[in-house]
C-alpha cells in the first residue's frame, strides 16, 4: 500500500513511522483473522472458543468438566438436524448475507417497549462468536461479531456454515456439536437422528445448560412441537436443496 493509502486509514499529522507501524500491526491483525478462517473452510475445527472458555472456566473454578466433542461431516447428519435447527434459528438463513435486519428492528422494538430482550442473532452469527470469540453482550464483542460474520459469508458456502454450527453448537453442559448430543441422549450416531429428536435438540439451543434435551420440561416439548411445524411448512427436506455445496 502507498503512502497516499495509508494516510487514508491514518492521519497525516502522525509521524511517518508511526503509520507504518500501525499498517503493519493492522495488517498482521488482519492476516491473524482471515488465515483461520480461510484454513477452517476445509479443514474441521480441533475446538471452539466456546469450549476453550468452558474449559478454562471449570478449571479456574476448580470443577470437573466432561466436555464431549467429535467433528461429523454434513453427509453423515441427519438432514432432519440441519432442517430443524433453521427452524428454530434462523429461517432465512439461505437467503441473507449474515444479518436478519427485519428481526434486528423488531428486537429493538421490543426491547424500547420493555419487554424481555429477545436476541436476532441468525446461524452465521452464531457461528462466528461460539468458534472464534466469547460469551458476553458488550458492544465490542458484538462488533468483532460482525467482522468475523461477513468473512464466514464471504469466504465459506451456507451449507459449510451450517455444517459447523451443528457441529459445535452446544446442546448441555459440556456436549458440543450433534454427533456428541445423538450419542449422549439417544444413543445413536447423528446420521440417525428423526424429525422428533433433532427437532428437540433444536428446542434447547436457546439456553442448553437451563433446557434440557434429557429432561425436557414442557416449554422445551412445546417448542419442539412448533419446531416440528415449523419444519413441515418450510417444505422438509427439500428445503436444504437451497444452500449450496
Amino acid at each position: 500500500m502507498t503512502e497516499t493509502r495509508r494516510r487514508y486509514f491514518f492521519p497525516a499529522s502522525l509521524p511517518r513511522s508511526t503509520r507504518r507501524l500501525a499498517f503493519r500491526i493492522l495488517f498482521a491483525i488482519l492476516l491473524a483473522s482471515v488465515l483461520p478462517v480461510i484454513a477452517l473452510r476445509w479443514l474441521p475445527p480441533p475446538t471452539s472458543a466456546f469450549m476453550l472458555e468452558a474449559w478454562a472456566g471449570a478449571l479456574l473454578t476448580g470443577q470437573h468438566l466432561d466436555l464431549r466433542y467429535q467433528w461429523t461431516a454434513w453427509d453423515a447428519i441427519s438432514p432432519e438436524a440441519a432442517l430443524a435447527v433453521m427452524a428454530s434459528e434462523d429461517q432465512l438463513f439461505p437467503e441473507h448475507d449474515g444479518f436478519d435486519f427485519h428481526a434486528i428492528s423488531r428486537a429493538i422494538s421490543s426491547n424500547r417497549k420493555g419487554r424481555p430482550l429477545r436476541g436476532a442473532s441468525t446461524i452465521s452469527q452464531q457461528t462466528a462468536k461460539n468458534l472464534f470469540l466469547y460469551s458476553g453482550k458488550s458492544l465490542w464483542r458484538k462488533a468483532l461479531e460482525a467482522y468475523f460474520t461477513v468473512l464466514l459469508e464471504s469466504l465459506w458456502p451456507k451449507r459449510r456454515i451450517l455444517e459447523t454450527y451443528l457441529n459445535i453448537a452446544q446442546f448441555g453442559k459440556g456436549i458440543y456439536g450433534v454427533t456428541a448430543a445423538a450419542e449422549t441422549y439417544f444413543h445413536k450416531p447423528a446420521s440417525d437422528l428423526t424429525t422428533a429428536e433433532a427437532a428437540l435438540l433444536a428446542a434447547v439451543l436457546p439456553n442448553p445448560v437451563v433446557l434440557r434435551a434429557d429432561r425436557p420440561s414442557n416449554y422445551v416439548l412445546k417448542r419442539r412441537q412448533w419446531i416440528m411445524r415449523q419444519m413441515r411448512q418450510m417444505g422438509g427436506r427439500g428445503f436444504l436443496n437451497r444452500l449450496a455445496p
